[in-house]
């Protein structure tokens, strides 16, 4: 692969957070990332790169590679470890660990036929802060701001930002920019998404303060675009009761002290497509 092909599946690799295959998406993600925090967008960088080039060795499937199938958890994982655990060397060892291990897990994921979206991130992550904290290494306190307001424009925004772990509403609004470049159907989706994980939570009396920092919203936000593909009235309705869902799973995580990342957004999409699965088969049976 030359130097210009690997940049471009790089950059895809970026892209793919948020199921986009464009490289002009991944300049705008990373942009926004930068703006916020540069350090973070330095471990999107760092492990995007290791997460492609492990994939390049292990000599997986090349069109899945080049589309950046093995880059985006890797994306994830770097920024995730910064966010959480600041720079060291020790950072810097588990993002190329952690990138490493999401490519494996994608893979084995697409042998079983499970869509791995986002669970090689989570599933890596869960598994490097584990080892870290029995090291020794904890992670840095993001204590939430008590509020008694909602800030309806600032939490939309936030809660495309934090897909990517980014506290930052311009952030949020320069990834919904990117999506819509990509794809104007994926933006209304996703906007869908953010609009909900402000909405309902609110309703519900969820706590103000995630709701206002877009906890509630990054999860909805990704449900919504992984629902846009059918390009049928179903999908929407079926990307609206995964919105819905990861909602919910995302309050309950909260209240056990989990961790949540976008385990919401998996766990969602996975019983919805299973439960579309068996609608289909009946209906197909009569």
């Amino acid at each position: 692969m030359d130097a210009r092909k690997f940049l471009k599946t790089l950059l895809r690799g970026v892209s793919q957070v948020m199921l986009q295959d464009n490289v002009a998406t991944g300049v705008l993600f990373l942009a926004g990332i930068f703006i916020n925090s540069w350090l973070m967008g330095v471990g999107a960088i760092l492990g995007v790169l290791t997460s492609t080039t492990a994939a390049i060795l292990f000599r997986y499937e090349q069109k899945d590679i080049e589309t950046g199938i093995y880059g985006f958890n890797g994306t994830l994982v770097g920024v995730a470890v910064f966010f959480f655990y600041g720079f060291s060397a020790v950072a810097v060892i588990a993002i190329i660990v952690g990138a490493v291990f999401s490519s494996i897990i994608t893979y084995w994921m697409k042998k079983v036929k499970v869509p791995p979206y986002t669970a090689p991130f989570v599933i890596s992550t869960w598994v490097l802060f584990f080892i870290l904290g029995r090291i020794g290494v904890h992670s840095q306190a993001h204590p939430l701001v008590e509020t008694n307001n909602l800030d309806w424009l600032v939490a939309l925004g936030k809660g495309f930002g934090q897909v990517m772990f980014q506290n930052n509403a311009l952030t949020g609004a320069i990834f919904l920019l990117a999506i819509a470049i990509s794809s104007g159907l994926a933006a209304l989706f996703a906007s869908s998404g953010a609009i909900l994980g402000v909405l309902l939570p609110y309703l519900i009396s969820f706590p103000l303060d995630a709701t206002n920092i877009g906890i509630f919203g990054f999860n909805a936000v990704l449900c919504g675009i992984a629902f846009v593909h059918g390009k049928k009235p179903s999908s929407f309705a079926y990307g609206l009761l995964a919105i819905i869902t990861s909602i919910f799973i995302t309050y309950l995580m909260l209240k056990l002290n989990m961790t949540t990342l976008t385990a919401p957004f998996v766990l969602a999409t996975w019983w919805v497509l299973a439960m579309k699965e068996k609608i289909v088969n009946k209906v197909q049976k009569i």
